[in-house]
């Protein structure tokens, strides 16, 4: 069990942080847009813009690991 953390390796365990990781930091992202529209009185257009950029960001982490299980990196 010498380089191992309960019998995952560092490559299992970081993808495994990066993964839910980044996914539990876009849920907070979430919650922040939704407070910022709100305080802001942003009203539904401006609400709609802050979570299309978002959404967008989103996208591109699922974009990067689509292409990355794609070419088998």
């Amino acid at each position: 069990m010498d380089g191992t953390l309960f019998g995952y390796s560092e490559a299992q365990v970081a993808q495994f942080g990066l993964t839910v990781g980044v996914g539990a930091f876009i849920l907070y992202m979430l919650f922040i847009v939704l407070n910022l529209a709100r305080e802001s009185k942003a009203g539904k257009f401006g609400t709609f813009v802050l979570f299309l950029v978002l959404a967008l960001g989103m996208l591109g982490f699922l974009a990067k690991n689509v292409i990355q299980w794609v070419l088998g990196l």
